[in-house]
């Protein structure tokens, strides 16, 4: 599972780094983080797709999310036995008695 992660993780954090320092072109004297190449790279995909070039980001963004929301999906799935146990336990921790006890009343008139 950590590996599954790693692999999802790493490339989502390098597009989005990427993406964010050549958008406002901090290239730190990196040929690849300029905003030429920036123009270039969305240029390039938005005639291989036949979109307009300032349409693909957001559909980068939602794919990410999509992803981001099946991976936690199958995080949950395989973990779900610890989960269900640690909200029964949150739950059955907290009684009504304790609610109800003498301090928690009010003394008010």
């Amino acid at each position: 599972m950590k590996w599954f992660l790693i692999f999802w993780a790493g490339p989502t954090v390098f597009l989005a780094g990427w993406y964010w320092l050549s958008y406002y072109d901090l290239n730190f004297g990196i040929f690849m983080l300029t905003r030429q190449v920036h123009d270039l790279t969305f240029e390039i995909y938005g005639k291989a797709l036949g979109l307009p070039p300032q349409e693909i980001p957001p559909l980068v963004a939602r794919a990410i999310a999509v992803d981001s929301l099946v991976v936690f999906a199958i995080m949950g799935l395989r973990k779900r036995r610890q989960i269900a146990a640690w909200w029964r336990a949150r739950h059955a921790s907290v009684s009504s008695a304790d609610l109800a006890s003498k301090e928690s009343l009010s003394s008010a008139p």
